[in-house]
């Protein structure tokens, strides 16, 4: 393998066996890449698809250096990734589907990477299966997904698997230090441990607006411990998340409209849409990070009242949990997590997050309040 892959894979032990395998038989005709955000499917993808057409070039060494790039100037590997919620259907007709059967610029292959595969509508993966089944030998197809369950299972029966684990926390940590994000050694390993393995995310949270959002989900849980919610203190995430989402949607927004004036062609209500689609894709995503940090913050002191204090995720707020944590019902604790991980799954299902919420941190109240947690569970 190259050293970019190799890079790519180093801390993905069964994806760079996948590949190694799939490199010295010849590439499969597509590839499903699956594993939790930040876990390095895009960087494996990227230095994948150079090596594929490095393997059909006059000069490898050329192409493969321009496939590497980000964004590639190689005419021959395409990369697509949803502005908004989802992929445009048109935008994968005619940049995947129909450009497959036209033949490679230079050299012998053409590699089309679908970033975010579980954004496709399920008129696109239909649209695409036709492509998958019966593929030009020439062409390569790289689906990467955090959410494989998503996906048509005729869509990915038809790929090769590649999986990706969570990056291990010790390791993210370290990335996280040579980065020089600014940030105290603990605060450093409590965002990797909290970001589940997931690079993105574990730089939100050394960002203000991470910053502010774990100490709106501290005090969310704060407020219900106390039975202080006459203040609807769960309102603080909605705002937070609702000021993300406005921001990339403005952001969005001005984007488009630069390409506009460039001469992509889009009208203004298909603007307006994508715009709308990314505001609200963020929205979600600060939503349901600050409803993970509530149920991190509860497994954490249900870990230090039972003595596990080595297994927190919040290793810069030690001292502040163990003294939450003095006497308390771990087992309850426990429920309130799982209560606030069911919150956060409900919300797919297009409920009231308003109301989500507020069932949700009404029931903390019963469940985790200094009374509650002190109790035996029989008396609950």
């Amino acid at each position: 393998m190259s050293a970019a892959l190799e890079a790519a894979t180093e801390h993905q032990g069964r994806a760079r066996v996948a590949l190694r395998a799939a490199l010295a038989a010849g590439p499969s005709h597509a590839y499903l890449f699956r594993g939790p955000r930040g876990s390095g499917k895009r960087a494996a993808a990227r230095a994948l698809a150079a090596e594929i057409l490095a393997g059909a070039a006059e000069n490898p060494e050329d192409a493969r250096r321009r496939a590497l790039l980000d964004p590639s100037p190689h005419p021959d590997l395409v990369w697509i990734a949803p502005r908004g919620a989802q992929h445009m259907v048109e935008d994968v007709r005619e940049r995947v589907i129909r450009a497959a059967a036209y033949r490679p610029f230079e050299g012998g292959k053409r590699v089309f990477v679908i970033e975010a595969a579980e954004a496709l509508r399920d008129e696109s993966q239909n649209a695409l299966l036709k492509t998958l089944e019966e593929p030009p030998p020439y062409a390569h197809i790289i689906l990467l997904t955090s959410e494989p369950e998503v996906l048509l299972e005729t869509i990915a029966s038809r790929c090769a698997p590649v999986e990706f684990a969570p990056y291990p926390a010790a390791v993210l940590e370290a990335e996280l230090a040579a980065e020089g994000a600014g940030a105290a050694a603990e605060e450093l390993a409590a965002a990797a441990r909290l970001a589940a393995g997931d690079r993105e995310r574990a730089r939100l949270l050394l960002s203000p607006l991470g910053r502010e959002l774990r100490a709106e989900a501290d005090a969310c849980v704060a407020a219900a411990r106390a039975g202080e919610l006459a203040g609807a203190p769960w309102k603080a995430l909605l705002d937070r998340a609702t000021a993300a989402g406005e921001e990339a949607e403005a952001a969005t927004r001005e984007a488009l409209e630069e390409e506009t004036k460039a001469g992509v062609r889009r009208s203004a209500r298909e603007l307006a849409d994508e715009a709308k689609r990314a505001g609200r894709r963020r929205r979600t995503e600060i939503l349901d990070l600050g409803l993970e940090l509530c149920a991190a913050h509860l497994r954490d002191l249900a870990a230090l009242a039972v003595g596990a204090e080595e297994v927190a995720f919040a290793r810069d707020r030690l001292d502040q949990l163990r003294a939450e944590a003095a006497g308390l019902d771990a087992a309850a604790a426990r429920r309130g997590a799982a209560a606030a991980q069911e919150t956060r799954r409900s919300l797919d299902l297009n409920v009231s997050e308003e109301l989500a919420l507020e069932a949700l941190f009404f029931r903390l109240a019963r469940t985790v309040s200094d009374g509650a947690m002190r109790r035996p569970r029989s008396s609950e």
